[in-house]
């Protein structure tokens, strides 16, 4: 994976950086795993707005994805693809029943490659397993919090993972925030980290790339009215005061995790700030 600078003919390439697609095979989706997205603009069922900024948009597809990974074959990678619903890229496998599946895909993943689901399956990039049959220390993405859920953590591009001890029917997992939690050694987890690692290099170099993702402008806090933000008002260029939401929520290391919350017992150590 590689990213490219662009030569600066215009305004909006001058800064611009992107992706190089090296990992990319093709540029057709399989049409069986798409699914039409309903696009919202943050409005509710009643029509009114209740996520600002978004809006938009280039028209996409969904690429069904299984997060799951409940079918314990083999099968062999048939393409790696760009996704415009995630960062990372996804593989689509194909199984010796002819069915296909779409998977997020893990960096070192090649098409041709077969992997594998199970406690039985070896400890390879892409193969999905319990945490119970992974050797410790292995970098691990795309895992599930409760057995049979489906992948929820470490999911986005470059991502990872490390399993760091077992104890009983609890797994001590390192995650992508710096938080060591306790996860059951039931839930399965894939073997290395997420692919397009690259994708924290990129620079749009323009606002309207910005507008393509569905994402309007953001108004700053300290050019508002008082009534419209905590952080509004004030003569001349004033600096606003303490940094917080729009809801009087301090905004910089105040811990907003609920004291009482039943999973704190499976928190080992909090994410760093």
């Amino acid at each position: 994976m590689s990213v490219r600078k662009l030569k600066p003919i215009t305004p909006g390439q001058r800064f611009r950086v992107v992706n190089g697609f090296d990992a990319i095979t093709t540029d057709k989706p399989e049409k069986s795993l798409l699914e039409p997205i309903k696009r919202t603009g943050g409005r509710n069922s009643q029509g009114k707005m209740t996520v600002r900024q978004l809006g938009g948009g280039h028209k996409r597809k969904y690429r069904v994805i299984d997060f799951k990974r409940n079918k314990p074959e083999a099968a062999v990678v048939t393409s790696i693809e760009y996704d415009p619903n995630r960062t990372a890229f996804i593989a689509l496998l194909t199984f010796t029943d002819g069915e296909k599946r779409y998977v997020v895909a893990q960096n070192g993943l090649k098409v041709g490659q077969t992997i594998e689901t199970g406690a039985q399956a070896a400890p390879e990039v892409g193969n999905a397993m319990p945490l119970s049959a992974i050797p410790l220390g292995t970098i691990i993405s795309c895992i599930e919090l409760r057995p049979g859920q489906g992948a929820v953590m470490a999911r986005s591009a470059g991502t990872f993972a490390q399993l760091m001890a077992r104890d009983g029917k609890f797994a001590t997992v390192k995650l992508p925030s710096g938080e060591t939690r306790m996860v059951l050694v039931d839930c399965i987890a894939t073997i290395g980290a997420v692919s397009n690692s690259d994708h924290q290099l990129i620079v749009s170099g323009k606002a309207g790339r910005t507008r393509w993702l569905g994402r309007r402008p953001r108004v700053r806090p300290v050019v508002m009215n008082p009534v419209d933000h905590p952080m509004g008002g004030g003569e001349g260029r004033a600096s606003g005061g303490h940094p917080r939401s729009r809801k009087g929520i301090p905004a910089k290391g105040y811990r907003t995790r609920s004291k009482t919350k039943s999973t704190n017992k499976y928190i080992i150590e909090r994410r760093k700030k």
